[in-house]
């Protein structure tokens, strides 16, 4: 039925439609299904939720082991790389104890080669590695525990085990990777026993250790010519050890030193004992040098360990022997200046004498000079020349320059502003420049003092003891040697007697 608007049929259905509400309520034939109500919440608020995790079965303690084991070969056990070198070594010939000692020793030597072991793990490369190394198959290099692996990788290199020996001693890595391949042909039980005599002959004297690093600074401090390879090489061994902790003062201290000193002379290493070093000991023996003050002859010069005993060492002291230097004075000169057996030193000393010659001031007093003070022997003629300027300065004649420099050589070695503070503490005083000449002619050794620690420290005694300010320039000037005497061994005692 269609109803139209406006109709009179619309009009009665809608009237029985709200006259008869019953109708509304009866069920269709396929009714709707029922709405859905939401779950009351759960008293927790968390949400569970529940995974199926399959059940594993027991480790079993052959199986936790097997576990553990492939992760210590995945990771590399330092003790493991350690064992593979010191086995490296022993088919190289060193005894058990040396290459527990050295393995012990070499830890970069041993990380080295673990590294690259780990390497070729990550890449699986031990294929292409075995067939370049001529080493075993690779599925079955792959297939070795870690430490065999690093026995291998070990064995592969050509430097014959030198490297961790070498870096035993002391030396950097880096370092003992240049210095192998050029010792690694004297074998490795020679370099051992090499090794270990080196270091005997060089540190096993004691009581000289603070005399030795004094003596070395001293001459660093006065070189002032041009230095030949040799000197050269050691003044860049003393710069090696300057730079560490206690510097020169540690030269004799071997565990310290012997390490710059391979790397910085490792033909040392190449040296013979029988042939080469124990004919030297016996030489530098023979021309006065007592055998616990040899070590302080090489430590500070090192080359002499290099030349050959006849055809340098000898030729060089023929030479000072032509120049006027007795042998047995040789000896003792080579206990405070090693350096003598180095060719710039004989050529300066040539130098020297032109130089005063030149200057037509008799260079007799040179000879004697040198026995007492050989370090002059470094000073170059240009400074020699500046101290003989300010002796002119000063009006000293060139008649009393030879008894100045003989009775105090070490003026040669002072510079210019030193001598000048001396000079400039007297004025200070009131006195002239020709009194200060006269002073130097009569004292000369004053002019090597040090103003703030020595002279200035005098002064102050003298005028606390009660000599009066006024009066001190006048007593000064007739007895300058007041300002030698040692406050503490002679001024201190001499007052107390007068006192008493």
């Amino acid at each position: 039925i269609i109803l139209k608007p406006n109709s009179s049929a619309s009009a009665m259905a809608m009237a029985t439609f709200a006259a008869t509400p019953a109708l509304l309520s009866t069920p269709p034939l396929n009714p709707p299904a029922p709405p859905v109500r939401p779950h009351p919440p759960r008293a927790s608020p968390r949400l569970r939720l529940r995974l199926r995790i399959p059940r594993r079965r027991p480790v079993t303690a052959p199986a936790a082991a097997h576990a553990a084991s492939s992760l210590s070969s995945a990771r590399g056990d330092p003790r493991e790389a350690e064992a593979a070198v010191a086995e490296l070594l022993r088919d190289h010939g060193a005894s058990p104890e040396d290459a527990a000692a050295i393995a012990a020793r070499a830890p970069g030597y041993a990380a080295m080669l673990a590294d690259g072991v780990r390497e070729l793990d990550e890449l699986g490369l031990w294929a292409s590695w075995s067939a370049g190394a001529g080493a075993r198959a690779g599925a079955e290099m792959g297939a070795l525990g870690f430490g065999r692996k690093v026995y291998f990788m070990g064995r592969s290199r050509r430097d014959g085990a030198v490297v961790p020996l070498v870096e035993s001693l002391g030396v950097r890595l880096s370092s003992a990777k240049l210095i192998a391949p050029y010792v690694a042909a004297e074998g490795l039980p020679v370099l051992i026993r090499r090794a270990k005599f080196l270091k005997e002959m060089l540190f096993s004297s004691s009581g000289y250790e603070t005399l030795i690093g004094r003596n070395a600074k001293r001459m660093m401090a006065h070189l002032s010519i041009p230095a030949d390879e040799a000197l050269q090489s050691t003044l860049s061994f003393f710069e090696k050890m300057e730079a560490r902790h206690g510097g020169l003062s540690m030269l004799a201290h071997g565990d310290v030193s012997f390490p710059y000193l391979i790397e910085s002379f490792p033909m040392l290493l190449r040296c013979s004992e029988e042939n080469h070093l124990k004919p030297l000991i016996d030489f530098l023996k023979h021309i006065g040098i007592p055998k616990p003050r040899i070590p302080s002859v090489l430590l500070a010069f090192p080359p002499i360990m290099l030349s050959d005993v006849e055809k340098d060492i000898k030729r060089r002291i023929h030479a000072w022997e032509k120049a006027g230097i007795e042998q047995e004075y040789i000896g003792r000169m080579l206990l405070k200046y090693p350096w003598i057996l180095s060719a710039s030193v004989i050529e300066n000393y040539k130098q020297a004498l032109l130089f005063f010659n030149r200057r037509k001031i008799s260079s007799a007093f040179l000879g004697t000079a040198v026995k007492s003070w050989p370090h002059i022997l470094g000073c170059s003629t240009t400074r020699m020349n500046s101290i003989l300027v300010l002796f002119d300065d000063l009006g000293i004649s060139k008649k009393m320059v030879v008894p100045v420099l003989t009775s105090s050589p070490q003026l040669l070695l002072r510079k210019a502003n030193e001598f000048l503070q001396v000079v400039s503490f007297f004025e200070d005083m009131g006195f002239d420049k020709k009194a200060v000449g006269k002073i130097v002619c009569r004292s000369p050794e004053i002019f090597a003092s040090d103003v703030e620690n020595t002279l200035k420290k005098k002064i102050d005694f003298l005028i606390d003891f009660g000599i009066s300010e006024r009066h001190l320039p006048r007593i000064i000037k007739k007895y300058p040697e007041l300002l030698l005497l040692d406050i503490n061994r002679t001024l201190l005692p001499s007052n107390a007697k007068t006192l008493s």
